[in-house]
């Protein structure tokens, strides 16, 4: 049980760190508008700046989720134990079936 919420705990982590990339997108998304406009920048141009660095934001974000389920996934496959498409576990030579010299196996 101790395991699982430490594993749980470690996916937090992980999807902390993603989340505070995107905050931090967002805040310069609303911030560079804004130093555009102090500096002269008309309306539109800064309006145009903040939605080209909202678009970039939401794919990035899009981007590093994908990135995080992927990750997740083959971290659980590495766990799991191999089954074959019998579904039995383990890595060893097959159950049943011929053997390599055209013998079948003794019962």
């Amino acid at each position: 049980m101790a395991r699982n919420s430490g594993q749980r705990a470690a996916a937090r982590a992980e999807g902390g760190a993603v989340d505070e990339v995107v905050r931090w997108a967002v805040l310069s998304c609303a911030l560079v508008p804004v130093v555009l406009l102090w500096y002269g920048t008309s309306f539109a141009g800064a309006a145009g700046a903040a939605l080209g660095l909202g678009a970039v934001t939401g794919a990035c974000r899009a981007l590093l989720r994908h990135s995080e389920r992927v990750a997740a996934r083959l971290r659980a496959e590495e766990r799991a134990p191999h089954q074959d498409r019998h579904h039995r576990t383990g890595n060893g030579a097959h159950q049943g079936g011929r053997h390599p010299d055209g013998t079948a196996p003794v019962g």
